[in-house]
């Protein structure tokens, strides 16, 4: 088992630890739990304590391998979490031993010109790369493991985190130091599930009181998005999924309309329009799919609609629409973790949530809670649509 060693001055400082990790050795198999061992944190790096991790979509769909290009084995997969601070590489100045952190795979240096943009959440160095399976500073990993021949292989990182580990290595620039009295079983979901959801609505979209929203794909992000939309007063939060179960759920998070596009006869868009008068103000898109792209762009209302892309496309299909329809005065936009800055954004919503000035209910996306040592029956109970957000303890 790993040693717990939070002190710079403790026995782990400067030393390999050896820890349990669920290893992902390719597509589709069932992620080993092994030991490995985690190197000392580099320069501008720490070495974490995970505490609890959670899965999301991501994470299945790297494992499945649904991107040739993003395959990279063996790997530790994993990017939501929360833990503690173990040891800080050199150069490290804002964080130290027995930090509360929470991980976030889209990272910010500080320094640099993105950073210093308000117009971005995006950083020149560590901004979220899905084909970056190595540490900044040296190319090199720093998980390695004996594998079935007796060899000592690297294992690959994963969006800047991998915290489907015991320890994990992070460049400091994504780890965001905490309030310490916040429980971090609910804070490891702002890795990113709810950070991307709320933001959208918050930050991206700008969602005004009174206001429509149509929301497509009811999972942990597009729920998330429906927090951040009743938090901002929006008048209606229509969501569209083809699982109805998702609805119950659905209404909980302040949704007021559901559609679901198996029964309703005709194109979604064209039912979203007649409940509202000629479209939503602001469409979400959270599956993934461009065909429901495709139907959430055309739901927006003509003169102002604004539709914001947060669903994972691995396919190689472009865009559905033509740049003529732009002139109808309906934007797209993308958006990354929310478009919040993480180290100095994310800290201070923490405090609101836990002055209660800021009420997003972390409780209602933790559908289950399980040992680490049950990670694949977690994965199972996402790719069949049974659960939101699993924590795993570790």
């Amino acid at each position: 088992m790993a040693t717990n060693g939070y002190s710079n001055g403790g026995s782990t400082k400067g030393k390999p630890i050896k820890c349990k990790a669920a290893v992902a050795w390719g597509p589709g198999e069932p992620l080993v739990m092994q030991e490995v061992e985690v190197a000392p944190p580099a320069r501008m790096e720490v070495r974490v304590k995970v505490l609890y991790t959670s899965i999301c979509h991501t994470d299945l769909s790297f494992w499945r391998g649904e991107n040739e290009r993003q395959r990279r084995f063996p790997r530790i997969l994993g990017h939501e979490a929360a833990g503690v601070v173990e040891s800080v590489g050199e150069g490290v100045e804002d964080l130290a031993p027995g930090d509360h952190v929470v991980p976030i795979f889209n990272g910010e240096c500080g320094t640099c010109a993105y950073c210093h943009s308000s117009a971005t959440n995006l950083c020149g160095t560590y901004r979220v790369d899905a084909f970056k399976s190595t540490m900044v500073s040296d190319d090199g990993t720093r998980f390695s493991v004996v594998n079935t021949s007796g060899d000592t292989v690297p294992v690959y990182h994963f969006l800047n985190t991998s915290t489907f580990a015991e320890y994990t290595v992070l460049d400091a620039a994504c780890a965001v130091k905490i309030n310490p009295a916040a429980p971090l079983q609910k804070m490891c979901l702002l890795s990113c599930g709810i950070s991307t959801g709320v933001g959208a609505a918050w930050n991206t979209a700008n969602v005004s009181k009174g206001s429509t929203v149509a929301i497509f794909g009811l999972g942990a992000v597009g729920l998330a998005v429906g927090e951040g939309a009743r938090i901002r007063g929006a008048s209606r939060i229509i969501g569209v999924d083809i699982n109805p179960e998702k609805f119950a759920k659905g209404k909980e998070m302040g949704i007021t309309d559901f559609i679901s596009p198996k029964a309703c006869g005709k194109p979604v868009h064209e039912v979203i329009k007649e409940l509202t008068d000629g479209g939503v103000d602001y469409s979400f898109e959270c599956s993934g799919n461009v065909d429901v792209l495709r139907e959430a762009f055309v739901s927006t209302h003509d003169g102002w609609g604004l539709t914001v892309v947060l669903g994972i496309h691995p396919t190689p299909r472009m865009m559905p629409l033509h740049p003529m329809e732009l002139f109808d005065g309906r934007r797209i936009t993308g958006c990354t973790f929310g478009d919040f800055k993480g180290k100095s954004q994310l800290p201070l919503l923490v405090d609101q949530c836990m002055q209660g000035e800021v009420k997003i209910n972390f409780d209602g996306f933790i559908t289950h809670e399980m040992p680490f040592s049950e990670i694949n029956e977690a994965f199972r109970l996402l790719e069949e649509g049974k659960s939101l957000r699993c924590v795993l303890r570790l």
